[in-house]
């Protein structure tokens, strides 16, 4: 892809082939099923090399009333690194079969604990195994090792962090959803519609049509200008679960925008409180 200002966060299928037996490369396989036949998946056939992490399980906690989705505790995420080979000084590679979708969760979550060298793969395993590359059904081992985990930091932020940014022309919220659902034509929460303010921009119109891979850099970029999306203002991403809102940050850090947050518990918990106003 061209036009990108953070080009080192997005691995080319090439580059990943050139690099797969490199020390410090570690890639995680995240493609994930919610009838748990992920690990069957995997073991069919995955990227040489790649452990299998399950998005849903291994870096997520439930809300209290297990409506809402957060990023699991820091021991968790040490837990996940720690089975996986991660050090410090690992260059990450993350992998799914659904538009980047769960790969971009899995980025965001190590990013929220300050690992910076994490890579998406443009395409994932459909288009990996399309080009003919190299594919395993061993089981992968990597040397436990593990990451220094700090925070959250600022790319995650909490319902109280987003209602008192509320009307601040220094934010944008951008809502990743669909446009029926961000217009509270449709959805599953107690109430329907958007946070006040918000910007809908559909994450599925990131990547190319019928395809895995992101759209070139101009046209990234155009879709965000079409949106009334500019830089310069802080960037706070939210859908239901966490997911598109990922991606949707993914996309704005990977075109150079530098501070860019999701926000963790998203609508299906604004949705859900009725002391918060919602638009429609």
């Amino acid at each position: 892809m061209s036009g990108l200002a953070r080009p080192e966060i997005l691995a080319t299928t090439e580059w990943l082939a050139e690099n797969l037996e490199r020390n410090g490369v570690r890639i995680l396989d995240v493609r994930w099923r919610p009838d748990g036949s992920a690990p069957a998946l995997h073991a069919a056939g995955h990227i040489p090399g790649a452990t299998l992490v399950d998005w849903r399980a291994d870096l997520v906690d439930d809300g209290e009333a297990g409506e809402t989705i957060l990023l699991a505790s820091p021991d968790r995420i040490a837990a996940v690194a720690t089975r996986c080979g991660i050090a410090d000084d690992a260059t990450v590679v993350v992998y799914d079969d659904t538009q980047g979708l769960f790969a971009a969760r899995a980025w965001w979550s190590l990013r929220a604990y300050g690992l910076e060298t994490v890579r998406v793969l443009d395409g994932g395993y459909l288009e990996w195994v399309a080009e003919g590359r190299a594919v395993s059904n061993a089981r992968t081992s990597p040397p436990p090792s593990g990451f220094t985990v700090r925070g959250p930091n600022r790319t995650r932020l909490t319902t109280s962090d987003v209602r008192g940014l509320l009307g601040s022309p220094d934010v944008a919220l951008l809502d990743a959803r669909a446009p029926a659902e961000y217009r509270g034509l449709e959805g599953n929460t107690k109430r329907l519609g958007h946070i006040p303010g918000a910007i809908n921009v559909p994450v599925g119109a990131t990547s190319q049509p019928g395809g895995q891979r992101l759209r070139d850099g101009a046209e990234l970029r155009s879709l965000l200008h079409h949106a009334n999306v500019t830089r310069g203002r802080r960037m706070v991403c939210y859908d239901g679960s966490g997911v598109a809102a990922s991606k949707l940050a993914f996309v704005l850090t990977l075109l150079g925008h530098e501070d860019v947050a999701v926000y963790d518990g998203g609508w299906a918990e604004w949705g859900n409180r009725m002391d918060l106003p919602v638009d429609r």
